[in-house]
């Protein structure tokens, strides 16, 4: 069968261009012909870098959903295909193929009853979702029952012995309202504090996703962090941000911190890809209690879900002043991990796609 696949958000190589293109290349193993619609050929060799797969049966055709692509071209080129796959800004788009829509985070901003999003959503073959976070708001919004598809977690652990790192992983970025999406600067400032309060020989560690456009912005968080034990690593490659989950006793997450996330809900954590990840090399998850990372953490189960600063410091305390609890969570989370394995992703995304 022939398949297209359009991301919007393609060229930011975050989770949810790992979660669509792994989905592409679980389509290609089972011999379907994939094509990703993007205007830049080199989006493939990257993104192999970054994420450490193999996409070298996946194939790169013009954007027909650009818009200096007319509907009526759009149209024509839909029906070259027996499917096409978008991950949705919130858009639903008109194509002369089966539709498969994927929401990876809540869209308030759209009104998913209108009698025009009604019409386009009858012609939708299937609307699937990676957390039930986001399943519920979408869920409510455009007044459908949608399929739940957890993202795709590959153990890549790599055999190294754990040190006294705190690691953090996610990309720079700006939320409408002006602030840092993933918090890195409040992770930053919560680090100094305990450094202040006499922490000692414990790095934090930033792995960052960054594009060139938010470069002038990021030298501001750098000189946030001047002084102290913490590191950034930009743009590493997939072997590289696996040898720094390996590495790590602790992770952090705090996306949706500080947020009104009852008016956008977006700015919550939709899953937290990289929390999965960090729990599959046996890093313990200490995150903020918000969005997906629920679904994720049993809180002093294999983990901890915090709700202020204090909380945050305090649970991190407690694992640093003791062994046996960090390795009873640090095990518990990598069982933990497993539910969120590749193999299932495959086998439940090919029976919801079918053609």
């Amino acid at each position: 069968m022939n398949i297209g696949i359009f991301n919007p958000y393609l060229d930011s190589l975050t989770g949810g261009e790992k979660y669509i293109l792994t989905l592409a290349y679980c389509l290609v193993q089972e011999l379907h012909n994939v094509t990703i619609f993007w205007d830049d050929n080199s989006i493939l060799d990257r993104a192999e870098d970054k994420f450490g797969l193999d996409l070298s049966g996946v194939l790169i055709s013009e954007n027909i959903f650009s818009i200096k692509i007319s509907i009526w071209k759009r149209l024509l080129e839909s029906k070259k295909y027996d499917a096409i796959i978008i991950l949705s800004d919130g858009s639903i788009p008109l194509v002369l193929s089966k539709l498969f829509v994927h929401f990876q985070f809540p869209v308030e901003w759209v009104n998913g009853r209108s009698l025009k999003n009604r019409i386009k959503m009858s012609r939708v073959t299937q609307v699937f979702c990676n957390s039930k976070f986001t399943k519920n708001y979408i869920d409510n919004n455009f007044g459908i029952i949608s399929e739940l598809l957890y993202p795709p977690i590959e153990n890549k652990v790599k055999n190294l012995p754990k040190e006294n790192i705190i690691l953090t992983v996610g990309r720079f970025g700006i939320t409408n309202e002006g602030t840092n999406y993933k918090k890195h600067d409040v992770l930053i400032k919560s680090f100094k504090k305990m450094v202040g309060k006499k922490i000692k020989n414990w790095n934090f560690i930033l792995v960052v996703s960054l594009r060139e456009e938010d470069a002038e912005r990021f030298k501001k968080l750098q000189s946030l962090a001047e002084g102290f034990p913490i590191e950034f690593i930009i743009n590493p490659s997939s072997q590289i941000l696996w040898e720094w989950y390996s590495r790590s006793k602790i992770y952090w997450h705090a996306s949706g911190f500080g947020e009104d996330l009852e008016n956008h809900p977006e700015n919550a954590e939709h899953f937290g890809m990289s929390t999965v990840e960090a729990m599959s090399a046996g890093a313990i998850p200490v995150v903020v209690n918000a969005g997906g990372q629920r679904e994720i953490i049993d809180s002093d189960k294999n983990g901890y879900l915090w709700n202020t600063i204090d909380e945050l410091i305090t649970f991190t305390k407690q694992l640093m002043n003791s062994e046996d609890t960090m390795k009873k969570l640090s095990v518990s989370a990598q069982k933990k991990a497993l539910n969120f394995n590749a193999q299932k992703f495959k086998s439940k995304a090919l029976s919801m796609i079918h053609i």
